[in-house]
């Protein structure tokens, strides 16, 4: 095992412990507070917390195995499970995604008729679509056995042994990840450009109040003048990082794989191994980001895992007071011996 396999296989183990430890996070989050239950946007995040955990705990092992054995870890039936899910939760993740910046779309643009827009049962019913959409590509792949160890990738996955298939698989792979990744990064540029232009639209009107505000005020010192100004740049520069975060994550993390996954269908490029698995890891940490992007980052989240904290903390003083006084009472003797 060279110095750079133990590295990917480090690097695999760190983004499944955060994975880990971050999704649950969210889950957490998600059960103790009532007004995130409340809001639409957060089944979809809660179906694509679900989706980076089953990642974590079923595609990162098999291929932190397969760095290190440099073989398929398991049986095929065991292989071939773990290929259909990890085709299923990419596209899932991905389609996720695409449905927060349509909700986010919605709520931006359409602020007044968000809420007649996008209920409970219309979140349900994108969610429905988004799995039969998942499930739907690795149904076939898995009925024309295209599905196993790739050892390109050091994963299960989408993977054909068969020369004689090849053109079709060759298609199927093209309109698979035409209709999830392209589609997905499509809607969310159309969406987070809307509201980008929104966001622009509002800053805008706000800095003109801010600037007559401004003149009118000349007896006002210089300092808040500038902390007014500063505030203005701060405004402008926030809605563009966010939605920079959102299109930028999604890409960095799963082009990489992407476009190496369709170079592979070509059999005149010749694709490193180790680049292989460094692109899977970089899809990989889209389950590591998704958190911190979707909610962790965000004030009611901060807010809730606070008090998660702030509450196990006080009861376990609770529970050690308990403990400190009971044991004082015993070693206390009583009136008379």
């Amino acid at each position: 095992m060279s110095i750079l396999e133990l590295l990917l296989a480090l690097v695999v183990v760190l983004l499944m412990l955060v994975a880990l430890l971050a999704n649950v996070l969210v889950l957490m989050c998600f059960l103790h507070s009532a007004d995130i239950r409340k809001q639409v946007p957060g089944l979809f995040i809660l179906n694509l917390t679900f989706c980076n955990l089953l990642m974590a705990v079923s595609s990162m092992p098999l291929t932190l195995a397969g760095i290190i054995y440099k073989s398929q870890p398991g049986g095929d039936q065991v292989c071939h499970a773990v290929g259909f899910l990890e085709t299923f939760l990419t596209t899932n993740s991905m389609l996720s995604m695409a449905a927060l910046s349509i909700d986010r779309w919605i709520a931006v643009v359409f602020p007044l008729s968000y809420h007649s827009k996008m209920r409970y049962r219309d979140a349900a019913l994108i969610l429905s679509y988004t799995w039969l959409h998942s499930a739907s590509f690795p149904i076939v792949a898995a009925s024309l056995s295209w599905v196993g160890f790739h050892h390109l990738y050091a994963s299960c996955t989408l993977y054909n042994k068969r020369p004689e298939d090849r053109t079709q698989f060759v298609i199927f792979t093209g309109v698979f990840h035409a209709l999830s990744f392209l589609l997905s990064l499509v809607v969310l540029c159309f969406t987070y450009l809307k509201v980008l232009k929104v966001a622009r639209f509002h800053c805008k009107r706000i800095d003109v109040i801010t600037m007559q505000t401004l003149v009118l005020l000349v007896d006002i010192h210089p300092s808040v003048r500038e902390r007014c100004l500063e505030e203005q740049r701060r405004r402008r520069q926030r809605a563009t990082r966010k939605i920079s975060t959102f299109i930028g994550t999604f890409i960095l993390c799963f082009a990489p794989y992407v476009i190496t996954r369709l170079v592979e269908l070509s059999s005149v490029v010749h694709i490193n191994s180790h680049w292989g698995i460094i692109s899977k890891c970089l899809a990989y940490s889209k389950a590591v980001s998704d958190p911190f992007v979707y909610s962790l980052l965000r004030h009611q989240y901060k807010k809730t895992w606070k008090d998660i904290i702030n509450k196990v903390l006080k009861r376990s003083s609770i529970n050690s007071s308990a403990l400190a006084g009971e044991a004082r009472s015993r070693s206390v003797p009583p009136l008379g011996e």
